[in-house]
C-alpha cells in the first residue's frame, strides 16, 4: 500500500507540476504575442517614418537644386555690384584727384590775386545760383576766350542734369 500511496501522491505532484507548467506555458504566450503586437506596431510606424524621411530628402533635394538655380542666377548680379563698386571707386578717385585740382588752381589764382592786388568785383546781374556757379568759375578759371563761358555752362548743365536722374534713379530704388 505504500507502493500504491507513493505512487499517488507522485501522480499528483505531477499533475500539479504539468498544471503549473501549462499556466506558465499560457502567461509565456500571452508576453509573446504581446511582443508580436509590439513589434508589428513599431515596424509601421518605421515604415512611416521611412515614408516622411524619404519625402523630406526629396524636398531638401529639390530645395537645393532650387538654391543653387537661383545662386547661379544671382552670380552675374553680384559681378555686376562688384564691376559697379570698382567703378564708383575710380570714380571717387577720380572726383578726389579733380577736386584737388581745383583746389589748388584756386589756391593760386587767389595767390596771384592777392599780389596783384586788384580783386574782380563780382557781377550784381547774377541772379540764379547757377549763374553765380558760373561767374565764381569764370573767376578761378578765367580765359581770355568768350567762348569758355558758354562751355562752362553747358557743363553745369549736363552736370545739373545728370544729379537730377542720379537722385530720381535713388529715390525710385529706395521703394
Amino acid at each position: 500500500m505504500l507502493t500504491q500511496i507513493s505512487i499517488a501522491v507522485i501522480a499528483v505532484a505531477f499533475a500539479v507540476l504539468v498544471f503549473f507548467l501549462i499556466k506558465t506555458l499560457k502567461a509565456a504566450t500571452v508576453s509573446l504575442d504581446k511582443v508580436t503586437q509590439t513589434l508589428q506596431e513599431v515596424q509601421k510606424t518605421i515604415d512611416e517614418l521611412s515614408y516622411e524621411v524619404k519625402q523630406t530628402i526629396r524636398n531638401t533635394n529639390d530645395i537645393t537644386v532650387d538654391v543653387q538655380h537661383k545662386m547661379k542666377q544671382i552670380d552675374p548680379v553680384m559681378n555686376t555690384v562688384k564691376n559697379l563698386g570698382e567703378a564708383l571707386s575710380e570714380v571717387t578717385y577720380a572726383v578726389k584727384e579733380v577736386s584737388a585740382g581745383v583746389v589748388s588752381k584756386f589756391r593760386q589764382s587767389r595767390e596771384n590775386k592777392s599780389k596783384s592786388g586788384s580783386l574782380p568785383q563780382p557781377s550784381s546781374s547774377a541772379v540764379t545760383p547757377s549763374e553765380r556757379t558760373v561767374q565764381s568759375y569764370n573767376a578761378v578759371y578765367s580765359d581770355s576766350s568768350s567762348g569758355s563761358t558758354s562751355n562752362v555752362s553747358k557743363w553745369l548743365n549736363y552736370v545739373d542734369a545728370a544729379a537730377g536722374i542720379w537722385n530720381k534713379f535713388r529715390r525710385q530704388k529706395a521703394r
